[in-house]
């Protein structure tokens, strides 16, 4: 009889994102399984189990995120995938959710809702972290607008483990920091300690300060006063496409090197960024009006019945404003909920396009393709753009 290959998972079960991975290969393993797996409960940068110096296994996929755990891993001489940003083994074939996209889409998510002033909180100690920042501020300065560091996310020395400290060192920039101001925290925890800093200034959230993290931990969002949003990597297809790269391996191919990056499924909308940061409050409301309307299949006419103005003025005002058109506005939020459709869903595109207020399943295909390019089918294969 075939014995089942046994795999080490050396990946935390202390966080969320690491979980979802987990999660992934689980998927996978219900359809091409079995392994024999071993996991030890583990918090992120922890040491190499001792067991790994003296086991025979056939793989491991890793979070190879400490030069022990690079050296444990590699001394092992097995297949290894690596699912960690951090890049300490070049060799390894590598997959990760892609940052630049995550901070495309926090960019968007506060554009979207007016603001001007922008702000980038992360950890300068991880890769993931920088790359978020520099591509966040990146997207905004080719729409003209600057963002502010947090001292520590722009690269410098200054750390503590000391949570009182980091949130009085978060309080002085936020003070400092024009409003209203929509800050992007480069993970979920982070957005926490803003959130918090904010309610001790007295600071309102999202009025004055809008917080957007990721990763979507929905426990920590949601026990976050207010709930945080959350930009929602795919990290259960890493983890599912990271078995099926490690089967591969061990089957005997050779893979060196080679990196994959999965985009983001789309924003986990809470109550820390539900504002239009706009003066206009014509234009606030008519925004409100087409987030909650858009894919009850609604156009610019049913928002000239909500919001009085001349059609004229609704467009001059909406470009001056946001950078967009109404109608734009309607298929931005149409098609965000057509990926999350896409993403968590096995819904056919039809069933899509009608819960979604495209009257013709055809427009929704040609409209998805102009705004990713690529094809709805595609997407959810997760070739993502």
């Amino acid at each position: 009889m075939h014995r089942p290959p046994k795999v080490a998972l050396l990946v935390e079960t202390s966080n969320a994102y690491a979980r979802e991975l987990l999660h992934g290969v689980r998927a996978w393993l219900r359809e091409h399984g079995p392994w024999v797996l071993w996991l030890a409960e583990a918090g992120r940068g922890a040491a190499p189990p001792g067991w790994l110096r003296d086991w025979k296994g056939d793989g491991i996929i890793a979070r190879v995120e400490t030069p022990a755990i690079a050296r444990a891993v590699a001394a092992t001489g097995l297949p290894t995938v690596d699912v960690s940003a951090a890049r300490l083994l070049h060799d390894l074939p590598w997959l990760e959710t892609d940052d630049r996209a995550i901070a495309h889409m926090a960019a968007e998510h506060l554009r979207e809702r007016g603001f001007q002033s922008f702000g980038y909180c992360g950890d300068a100690r991880f890769n993931w972290s920088r790359w978020r920042g520099e591509a966040f501020r990146a997207h905004l300065a080719g729409h003209d607008f600057d963002c502010a560091l947090f001292p520590e996310a722009a690269g410098s020395k200054i750390r503590t483990t000391d949570w009182e400290t980091e949130l009085s060192s978060l309080a002085d920039w936020i003070q400092e920091l024009p409003k209203p101001v929509g800050i992007f925290a480069g993970y979920d925890i982070r957005g926490v300690q803003i959130l918090e800093a904010c309610r001790r200034l007295g600071v309102a959230v999202p009025d004055a300060v809008a917080v957007i993290g990721v990763d979507n931990d929905e426990l920590l969002c949601d026990l976050a006063d207010p709930p945080l949003s959350s930009v929602i990597p795919d990290v259960r297809r890493t983890g599912y496409e990271a078995a099926a790269l490690l089967a591969r391996l061990m089957r005997g191919e050779k893979i060196r090197g080679e990196g994959r990056l999965f985009a983001p499924q789309g924003v986990a909308t809470r109550q820390s960024t539900d504002v239009v940061a706009v003066a206009d409050k014509n234009i606030s409301d008519a925004v409100r009006f087409i987030r909650e309307h858009a894919c009850s299949g609604i156009g610019v006419r049913e928002v000239l019945k909500a919001v009085p103005m001349s059609r004229r003025v609704l467009e001059t005002r909406f470009r001056k404003l946001l950078g967009r058109s109404p109608h734009e506005q309607i298929l931005n939020v149409k098609l965000d909920r057509v990926k999350r459709l896409l993403a968590e869903t096995d819904l056919p595109l039809a069933a899509i396009a009608e819960r979604t207020g495209f009257t013709h399943v055809e427009y929704l295909s040609v409209a998805f393709k102009r705004h990713t390019g690529i094809n709805a089918s595609e997407f959810r294969s997760g070739r993502r753009p």
